[in-house]
């Protein structure tokens, strides 16, 4: 990855962490380890597709990840720089 890449890439990182609701989802997401969409609309009294919508731009630029386990899907953050930004914050 280039230099030029790996700015573009922070940016699109930081730009995801700028919206409240992404930034609460993660937060949540390293405090807690892993989660299931079902407690995130519950802890966050947020409708499960704004959540999941989310958690699709949290996936694609690879703040979350997710494992399937049957008919529930968890969510985790595993990137030590998230982490350590979200760890910045607390």
């Amino acid at each position: 990855m280039t230099e030029e890449e790996k700015i573009i890439h922070h940016a699109e990182i930081f730009k995801a962490l700028g919206h409240p609701t992404r930034l609460a989802i993660v937060k949540g997401l390293v405090e807690k380890d892993e989660c299931n969409v079902t407690k995130m609309v519950n802890n966050m009294d947020i409708s499960q597709s704004i959540i999941s919508q989310h958690l699709a731009i949290l996936r694609r630029i690879h703040i979350v990840k997710c494992t399937k386990r049957g008919q529930e899907v968890c969510y985790k953050v595993e990137d030590e720089k998230i982490k350590k930004i979200i760890a910045s914050i607390s």
